[in-house]
């Protein structure tokens, strides 16, 4: 069951089933200068908070202009703010106040230069990160030495050195990067039973998105920004629209995901709420699956390990990198070979796969065996020859 109140309700769907989803800073000409609670739909994802009465709301009318002191009293424990009492507050160190205006100037830059909501959010974490380390971002050494005491993975350190390379030259400082190196890891791939266990256990436009994923492999970004004008109910695809510098592409969807879709409410000209919604929306549901399944293995399934299940089946089932490739967008076979490689180390021991092999000699013929999972193999003598793994 879900934290707020049963009489708090949604007001896109009208939905009781809401949680807590975090705080906002109070608007300046609020009542109270406490942080206002959010709250997140369960249902379809929606967030939104308690309406809060400003102190600027002022009219002739002498209604509004009484503001209760019950209101006033009560405004507290409406935010119900006891853990957001428990949080110490922070105070801006003298670093964060030099460095402050500048990463204003630089996000805005980055920004203006084409760059993503994403990636421009991911640099204002990376500069925000190292001033709570202690770094005086106008010095170059104080800055790696924060780095370095950082605790998180070197692909991370990495990533963050480039976005500090950026950072540097916007300022006209001159800097030697560190070198950090990205640690080999195998992803976690699921049985596709473990993931149908989980997106049977998901919410309504939750379970939707996620059957989504696992049938066309793209990334959470790009079914996202899905459209209802990019499915075509009749033919059973879905149009994607690349991100990360990928190829755009159309891909099929089958039966089940159609009549998914069909059962989703058509409000918004977006199907679903935008990646950073749907992934704190999925993570609140897939928490509850794993604890009421008693499978903490759920919680290591990721909006991205149903791309990496989806390019390792592919593989292993075609045994074609460039139909993997295609599925997934890669402008270079050189993303694609990551699952060549996976796809190996995972099915080992399937390596003398036996197959069930059939001749075509029609094009009635060929289309039946396909509509069966037959892949085409080759041609000998005349006759086409199919064949699917037993």
């Amino acid at each position: 069951m879900t934290e707020a109140s049963l009489s708090l309700k949604c007001p896109e769907c009208g939905s009781t089933h809401v949680f807590k989803d975090g705080f906002r800073p109070a608007p300046l000409n609020a009542l109270s200068s406490e942080p206002i609670q959010r709250y997140r739909c369960s249902e379809y994802g929606h967030r939104f908070s308690e309406h809060v009465t400003s102190l600027n709301s002022v009219s002739d009318n002498s209604e509004n202009n009484r503001i209760s002191a019950s209101m006033v009293k009560n405004l507290v424990s409406t935010q119900e703010l006891k853990t957001c009492a428990e949080k110490k507050e922070h105070t801006p160190t003298e670093n964060e106040i030099k460095a402050a205006p500048q990463i204003e100037r630089l996000l805005t830059q980055v920004s203006n230069d084409g760059r993503r909501p994403g990636t421009v959010r991911n640099y204002r974490i990376t500069l925000t990160r190292l001033l709570r380390e202690g770094a005086n971002l106008f010095d170059p050494e104080s800055t790696k030495a924060a780095l370095a005491k950082a605790k998180m993975k070197g692909s991370t350190k990495k990533n963050m050195a480039a976005r500090l390379d950026v950072w540097f030259n916007f300022n006209e400082i001159k800097w030697k990067a560190p070198t950090y190196s990205g640690e080999s890891e195998i992803p976690y791939i699921p049985s596709e039973a473990k993931i149908d266990q989980l997106i049977a256990s998901l919410g309504k436009k939750t379970s939707t998105f996620c059957q989504i994923l696992k049938e066309t492999g793209a990334r959470c970004g790009e079914i996202a920004a899905s459209k209802w004008t990019d499915i075509d109910f009749g033919e059973r695809k879905i149009r994607i629209k690349a991100e990360k510098g990928s190829n755009s592409r159309v891909l099929p969807l089958s039966a089940k995901v159609i009549e998914m879709l069909c059962n989703l409410p058509r409000n918004k000209e977006r199907i679903f709420a935008n990646p950073d919604d749907m992934r704190s929306l999925y993570y609140f549901q897939r928490k509850k699956a794993a604890r009421r399944l008693a499978d903490p293995e759920l919680m290591l399934i990721h909006f991205h390990t149903f791309r990496h299940w989806k390019a390792t089946t592919e593989q292993h089932r075609t045994k074609d990198p460039w139909h993997v490739k295609m599925i997934l967008g890669h402008k270079s076979i050189k993303s694609t070979e990551t699952y060549i490689h996976l796809e190996k180390m995972l099915y080992e021991s399937e390596a003398n796969d036996s197959f069930i092999v059939k001749v075509a000699n029609t094009l009635e013929e060929a289309i039946k065996l396909m509509e069966v999972g037959f892949d085409y193999h080759a041609e000998v003598e005349g006759n086409k020859l199919f064949r699917k793994r037993k």
